[in-house]
């Protein structure tokens, strides 16, 4: 959404009836300018109809974990072994609630249905993200449990040297406690699910949801095993190299590997693959159209939220119905903002700086 846009909505959200010459006279502009901006507004799902009715009941709903992240930052080579000079910084994570961020940030009604404990970290997360936007409301409090906290160690590169995550009181999120929220899931224009879910939650949700688009992110290696023999019951999948390799099997080592990987994917019933690549982009596919797409070298900063903001860059264009090469570039322009912060979610992001990135980088 472009700031002229967004004058133009905050002026209807106050009074749906306005006509467009008195929005004109408001901002200044003429009335054919107007006209076009609505036009983008209803195409982009932000009004719909005549009246400019909003369009306040879309929404995505995340399933996954939220987290406190503790981030510790190096300048120079880790040895190993040995204590190391550097920063600390403590911040909210979990790959469901940066997603959830993301798209709230990107203006995006996002429901995020988590689970966290009864101590003050818990409370703190719960705060923090309705206060970001974040729909709270359908989060499993288990008072007897502690919040997930995630550990990483990052680099001089930017890079994670290594991470430990304790995510017990997700454990605890039953295919019951699912079920209890099947009005809020089933209404989603959009799922995304975390596979840091436990086996029998995510099987449940691809098993009882399957009229829903769902939307996932195997998050690791160790976690995507649980969706190994459920290839094919979702809709698009974010993978990166690593996890590509595992779940299908086939080493990439050359570009005709990653068509082999992709047509391993569809042949299962996956609609939409998007495997992220590093340095070497991302390779994106949708039937028979598949693209390789190379960006710009970036000074990472902190590259444990690059993926989280790439799967809400999916979510965000598939929502309008872009076409799969705008979303690849709305996709890699989100996750090269979130390399350039130390915070796991950058905190500038939107959707106007995403598209410039794509105007500079692409």
């Amino acid at each position: 959404m472009t700031g002229r846009e967004k004058e133009l909505l905050d002026l209807i959200k106050q009074n749906p009836l306005i006509s467009q010459k008195e929005i004109a006279e408001k901002l200044n502009i003429t009335r054919s300018s107007v006209g076009v901006h609505i036009t983008n507004l209803n195409k982009k799902g932000y009004i719909r109809g005549r009246g400019y009715v909003m369009n306040q009941k879309d929404y995505v709903t995340v399933i996954g974990a939220a987290n406190l992240d503790i981030h510790g930052f190096t300048e120079e080579k880790l040895i190993l072994n040995d204590s190391n000079p550097g920063a600390i910084k403590i911040c909210l994570g979990g790959v469901g609630r940066n997603i959830s961020e993301n798209l709230t940030k990107m203006d995006i009604d996002t429901k995020l249905i988590t689970a966290t404990g009864g101590d003050s970290n818990s409370k703190k997360l719960i705060e923090e993200c309705t206060s970001l936007g974040i729909d709270m409301d359908n989060t499993l409090i288990l008072q007897d449990m502690n919040a997930s906290i995630y550990l990483a160690i990052i680099d001089e590169n930017g890079d994670m040297a290594l991470a430990l995550s304790d995510m017990s009181v997700l454990d605890r999120m039953t295919p019951e406690f699912i079920k209890s929220k099947s009005h809020i899931i089933k209404n989603s224009k959009i799922i995304i699910l975390d596979a840091g879910l436990s086996s029998e939650v995510i099987e449940y949700i691809l098993m009882n949801f399957k009229d829903n688009k769902i939307f996932l992110d195997p998050v690791s290696i160790k976690k995507a095993r649980k969706i190994k023999n459920l290839i094919g019951k979702f809709h698009t999948i974010k993978l990166n190299k690593m996890e590509a390799e595992y779940l299908s099997d086939i080493k990439i080592e050359e570009d005709d590997d990653l068509h082999r990987v992709s047509k391993y994917f569809m042949d299962e019933g996956v609609k939409r693959i998007f495997i992220t690549l590093g340095k070497k982009g991302v390779y994106y596919r949708e039937g028979d159209y598949k693209n390789l797409l190379h960006s710009s070298e970036v000074q990472v900063k902190n590259a444990t939220g690059a993926g989280d903001a790439f799967m809400a860059g999916i979510v965000y264009s598939s929502l309008f119905e872009n076409d799969m090469e705008y979303i690849a570039k709305f996709s890699a322009a989100a996750s090269i903002l979130a390399l350039s912060h130390e915070n796991t979610v950058n905190p500038n992001i939107s959707v106007e700086r995403i598209e410039e990135i794509i105007k500079e980088m692409f």
